[in-house]
C-alpha cells in the first residue's frame, strides 16, 4: 500500500470558533483555513476531557479517560493501554518526528526525532532568557509586546525543528510529523507585529460576561472568587487577553505557512486538532478549569489530503479518540485492541457510514472522589495566598462529570446525581438549566439512555484473555444505513 505522509497539527487550548472559517468575525488563521477548505471541517469536534494530558492520552490511545486511567495532568505514567498511535505508525514503517509540547507518556526514544520540550516542560538550551521571561508572566496576560524576537517563540522553533527532521528523512520512507504547539495556551503573549495586529477595541463581545457566573454557580463562582482574590480586577483586561489570543493564533498560522512552503502539501494527510478550548473571557474567566462548557469541550477538527473530499460537516459528532482508528484505516493498519474511538475514514472519503454512529458525542471530566461544595477550602497544590494559581485543582476537578451531546441538546450528570440540561439552539451560553423542566422529561429520558449507552461503550475490554471478542469494522457499533 502507498502510505501517505501524515502531519498532525495540534494546538493547546484553542477554541473551535476562533477562526473565520469557524464563524469568528476576525481572520485569525487565513492560511490554515484555506488549507482545510480542501478537506473536511467538522463543526462538532470534541475533546474527550477539557484538560491537556487526559486529552492527549486519548489521542494517542484512542481511549477515553475512564479507560486509559489518566484523569489528571500529573498521571500520564499510569496510562493503561494497548498498542497506540506511535506503535501503529512504527510498525507501518513510518519515520516519527515530534516537535513541540509533549504532556503525554511517550519519551524521546520512541521517536526518530524528538524536538521537545517546549515551554511547560522547559525550552532547549539557548533560550533560557525567554523562558525565564515567560515564567515571570505567571500564566497571565502580557500588556506590552513580548521583548524577544519572533525566532524565540515556540511556533517558530517548532517549525524549524520539524523542517530539519523531514529534510534528513530518506525520501522513500513515509513520514509522520507531529507539530505540537503550546500556544494559544497562557501566558497570553506575542511579539510585534502580532501584538498590534488585533485591536482590543475590535474584539467581539462576550457570549456571557461575569454577570452570568452566579447563574452557573458551583466551581464557576469558586474559580472566579479564587482568581479575584489573587489578582483583583483581573477581568478588566479581557479585551487585551482576547487580542493577544488572536495574535497567538496568527503567529501559529504564519509558521504553518512557512512549514508547508518547505515541505509541500502533495500526498500528505493533514489533521488539525486542539486538546481543549479556552474561556477567552466568557463568564469572566480565563484559561479553563470549571465545568464542561462548549468553549472548553468543542475543538477545531479538520482533515485534508489525498482521498479526502472537500466539505463542511455540521451534523456528526467526532472526538479526539477517533484520530487513531481513522489513521489506522487510512494506512491499512488494524485498529488495536482496546481502542474505543471510531474511524472517520469512510466519512472523510465519501463512503457510506451509519449516521447514528456519530449522532451523539461523549466526554468526561474530573479527578474522581466526591465534589467539594461551596465554602470548602481544601488543601491545594499551590498556596491560597499570592498571585500564583492552577485552575485545574482539587476543587474545580473534584468528583466526576460525564457529558452527552445530541443535536442541539447537552446533558451533564455528576457522581451526586446532579444534572444539567441545555438547549444550545436557544441558550448557547448554557445559563438556563432545564434538567428539572417537566416539559422536557421525555428529552431528558432519551438523552439519559444515550448517555448510559456511551458509559457502557467505554467500559474497558483490556486486558484481554483467552477469548476472542467480536469487533466491528471501523470500530462502529452501528451498521451503515
Amino acid at each position: 500500500m502507498n502510505r501517505p505522509n501524515i502531519v498532525l497539527i495540534m494546538t493547546d487550548q484553542q477554541r473551535a470558533d476562533w477562526t473565520a472559517a469557524g464563524g469568528f468575525p476576525l481572520d485569525t488563521m487565513p492560511f490554515l483555513d484555506g488549507l482545510m477548505d480542501t478537506g473536511v471541517r467538522f463543526r462538532r469536534g470534541y475533546t474527550t476531557s477539557p484538560l491537556c494530558v487526559p486529552a492527549r492520552v486519548s489521542l494517542l490511545t484512542g481511549r477515553y479517560p475512564s479507560a486509559h486511567r489518566v484523569r489528571q495532568n500529573s498521571a500520564a505514567r499510569h496510562v493503561l493501554r494497548g498498542a497506540d498511535l506511535v506503535d501503529v505508525l512504527r510498525d507501518a514503517g513510518y519515520a516519527l518526528h515530534l516537535a513541540g509540547k509533549t504532556h503525554f507518556y511517550r519519551q524521546a526514544a520512541d521517536f526518530d526525532t524528538f524536538a521537545a520540550p517546549y515551554w511547560h516542560d522547559r525550552g532547549p538550551a539557548g533560550h533560557e532568557g525567554f523562558e525565564r521571561w515567560l515564567e515571570g508572566l505567571d500564566h497571565s496576560v502580557g500588556h506590552e509586546p513580548t521583548p524577544f524576537p519572533l525566532e524565540r517563540q515556540s511556533p517558530y522553533r517548532i517549525v524549524s525543528d520539524a523542517i530539519s527532521a523531514i529534510e534528513q528523512t530518506p525520501a522513500d520512507r513515509p513520514v509522520f510529523t507531529w507539530l505540537s504547539f503550546p500556544e494559544p495556551h497562557n501566558p497570553y503573549q506575542v511579539p510585534e507585529p502580532y501584538f498590534s495586529l488585533f485591536d482590543p477595541d475590535d474584539m467581539p463581545e462576550r457570549l456571557a460576561g461575569p454577570e452570568a457566573i452566579e447563574r452557573k454557580g458551583g466551581t464557576y463562582t469558586w474559580l472566579r472568587d479564587l482568581i479575584e482574590e489573587k489578582r483583583p480586577g483581573y477581568d478588566a483586561e479581557w479585551r487585551r487577553y482576547r487580542a493577544n489570543y488572536c495574535g497567538m493564533l496568527r503567529l501559529i498560522d504564519d509558521q504553518l505557512r512557512r512549514f508547508f512552503a518547505h515541505v509541500g502539501e502533495r500526498e500528505t494527510l493533514v489533521f488539525f486538532v486542539a486538546d481543549h478550548g479556552d474561556y477567552t473571557g466568557d463568564y469572566g474567566l480565563q484559561r479553563k478549569g470549571a465545568g464542561m462548557a462548549e468553549r472548553l469541550m468543542r475543538i477545531p477538527f479538520a482533515v485534508t489530503g489525498p482521498g479526502v473530499r472537500a466539505t463542511v460537516n455540521g451534523a456528526d459528532f467526532v472526538s479526539l479518540a477517533d484520530l487513531l482508528p481513522t489513521i489506522c484505516d487510512a494506512i491499512g493498519a488494524e485498529i488495536p485492541a482496546g481502542v474505543q474511538g471510531r474511524s472517520l475514514w469512510p466519512m472523510l472519503t465519501g463512503e457510506p457510514y451509519p449516521a447514528e454512529e456519530f449522532a451523539t458525542g461523549y466526554g468526561e471530566r474530573g479527578f474522581g472522589g466526591l465534589s467539594y461544595g461551596a465554602g470548602e477550602r481544601p488543601p491545594l497544590h499551590f498556596p491560597y495566598e499570592g498571585r500564583t494559581f492552577d485552575e485545574l485543582n482539587t476543587v474545580t476537578q473534584s468528583g466526576t462529570t460525564v457529558m452527552l451531546r445530541r443535536a442541539e441538546w447537552k446533558l451533564l450528570l455528576d457522581e451526586r446525581g446532579t444534572g444539567e440540561l441545555y438547549d444550545l439552539a436557544t441558550d448557547p451560553a448554557e445559563l438556563d438549566n432545564r434538567y428539572d423542566d417537566p416539559a422536557l422529561a421525555g428529552v431528558r429520558a432519551a438523552l439519559t439512555t444515550d448517555l448510559a449507552r456511551w458509559m457502557i461503550r467505554v467500559r474497558d475490554d483490556l486486558p484481554q484473555g483467552a477469548y476472542t471478542l467480536k469487533r466491528a469494522p471501523h470500530n462502529w457499533h452501528h451498521t451503515p444505513d
